[in-house]
């Protein structure tokens, strides 16, 4: 795609009308998705969850080493027994409408996160109480022994374990919050958020930085800029032509094909912060015709050739990686059991011999096309591919924050619903408990609603296993299971650049996009 002076002029007029009411130290930056849904706990949207970094804390997070550190939390022990750990919580911490966090409002937090996450659901199950002690202590007791918590509390992408009042973490898990009331280092400006436009943040002058360094998702978030705008601009080519003009300072994913003219500007930064990267899926709807049988599941596998979706998407060989595994490679996860047709050519005549043997009766298969997302192409191959084995293909474009909303409706294609979504699952989220596009939870399973009875027992033993042989085992067994009921369809690792001016200074390697210790020159 070329730039022209007229999407030049356009990127200028864009940003111009924010330039002239910008204060000193404001960091203007382009998400890769336009901001909806404002609930973390309701939906697993990237943008949303980078959203949440922004205004709330966590209790622990991960450092480099993906090490579960304090974050909210000043000490953690355990008992003799090993079935009760105590938090207590640091000193001075403050809601944004100046209130005290108490551990109250934390256990309330993590009763309702449990209700969403796969994790925290297991967790649960073996949870006795999890209760407040005092305002900064609270128990969580457990009824058999169960090491993974801290890491739990620490998962960094998906459904993050965010901390809210006790007030808004009383709302309906299934239903979104309406407050955005957080203790985190900035405060969201809801009188100027914009949806399709931009969104605000502001510093928390009320925040308390720990005092040890940044580190991956841990440490010291130390806010030294007075003001964030997230601008949309759906367009790559205008993105990148304000950002090379100087009128906004950072892309978190800049249009890949687009890159090279990025990387000619001697006053702009290319660079990978995300230290793993994240697989794109194709995710089937398991609850209508022809994706609620396994055969028609297993026909997208024979479907995927993973240097097909490498164009599609837009990529140089070097920020794509194919993978033939459920589970993300370059991970301890990273699983060969289960003889996955992925990796090489795409086999259309067994695709549709798989098609015709699940009954498939033409049926319109509707595909989301999320038209500003990096997985757009990825969804135009696929909606191709099918087109060659005769399947009856609606392809609906829509903007991700839409697409996001609907992939929750449990309509039927034909009435409002969906056959097939692509998005990215964050390559830190490999364990089969994090892993959440893999659960088998029926109608409280992740979009797409796979109801895998077997999955969801091998999880659970895996969370209990008493060794990392046995573990892999039971990742080996669980891939087998999953070629045969294919919750959904790796078709390669991503792993794009973030572009930012040259003026800005202490952009920190993560596994989402994260905006505190920068500063501007």
């Amino acid at each position: 795609m070329r730039i022209t002076y007229r999407l030049a002029l356009a990127a200028t007029a864009l940003v111009a009308g924010y330039a002239s009411e910008a204060p000193a130290q404001t960091l203007k930056v382009v998400p890769y998705a336009d901001l909806r849904n404002i609930d973390p706990i309701w939906t697993t949207a990237t943008v949303t969850n980078n959203h949440a970094y922004m205004i709330y804390d966590v209790l622990f997070a991960l450092d480099e080493q993906f090490r579960a550190q304090p974050q909210m939390v000043e000490a953690v022990s355990t008992s003799a027994d090993g079935l009760t750990y105590t938090f207590k919580l640091r000193a001075g911490l403050k809601w944004h409408d100046g209130k005290p966090v108490t551990a109250a409002d934390c256990v309330q937090s993590i009763k309702r996160w449990a209700q969403r996450d796969d994790e925290g659901k297991v967790a649960m199950s073996l949870t006795a109480e999890v209760a407040a002690v005092d305002d900064r202590t609270f128990t969580w007791k457990f009824k058999e022994k169960y090491g993974a918590l801290l890491d739990n509390l620490a998962k960094g992408a998906g459904l993050t374990p965010f901390m809210m009042p006790e007030r808004v973490a009383k709302t309906d898990a299934f239903t979104q919050i309406t407050e955005n009331i957080g203790s985190g280092p900035y405060r969201f400006k809801a009188d100027e958020w914009a949806p399709g436009n931009k969104v605000v943040y502001t510093r928390n002058t009320d925040y308390i930085a720990r005092s040890e360094p940044p580190s991956l998702m841990a440490g010291g978030k130390q806010v030294k800029v007075d003001r964030v705008e997230w601008i949309y601009i759906p367009d790559g080519a205008t993105a990148v032509s304000a950002l090379n003009a100087g009128e906004v300072d950072y892309i978190e994913v800049p249009q890949a094909d687009l890159v090279p003219l990025l990387q000619k500007n001697p006053d702009v930064v290319v660079k990978l912060t995300n230290k793993v990267g994240s697989m794109v899926i194709i995710r089937p709807n398991q609850l209508f015709p022809p994706f609620n049988h396994p055969k028609a599941r297993q026909a997208l596998l024979y479907l995927t050739d993973q240097d097909d979706y490498r164009n599609a998407i837009g990529v140089p060989k070097e920020y794509f990686e194919n993978c033939s595994s459920f589970f993300y490679c370059g991970t301890p996860y990273q699983s060969k059991a289960g003889n996955l047709p992925l990796g090489g050519k795409a086999d259309y005549a067994k695709a549709k011999q798989l098609m015709t043997e699940a009954g498939y009766k033409g049926e319109t298969v509707v595909v989301l096309h999320p038209t500003d997302h990096p997985t757009a192409g990825a969804a135009l191959l696929t909606a191709e591919n099918l087109r060659k084995i005769g399947v009856n293909v609606e392809l609906r474009a829509m903007d991700w924050a839409t697409l996001t909303s609907l992939r929750t409706k449990k309509d039927e294609p034909a009435k409002g619903g969906w056959s097939i979504f692509h998005t990215r699952w964050d390559g830190m989220l490999s364990n089969p408990l994090s892993l959440t596009p893999m659960g088998g939870g029926c109608d409280k399973a992740w979009f797409g609603w796979p109801c895998d009875e077997a999955i969801e027992k091998m999880r659970v033993s895996w969370s209990r296993a008493p060794d990392t042989a046995t573990q892999k085992k039971l990742v080996d067994d669980m891939q087998v299971r999953m070629a045969e009921t294919v919750p959904y369809v790796n078709t390669g690792g991503l792993n794009q650049p973030a572009a930012w001016r040259k003026n800005v200074e202490g952009v920190l390697l993560s596994t989402t996009m994260v905006l505190w210790n920068i500063s501007k020159k």
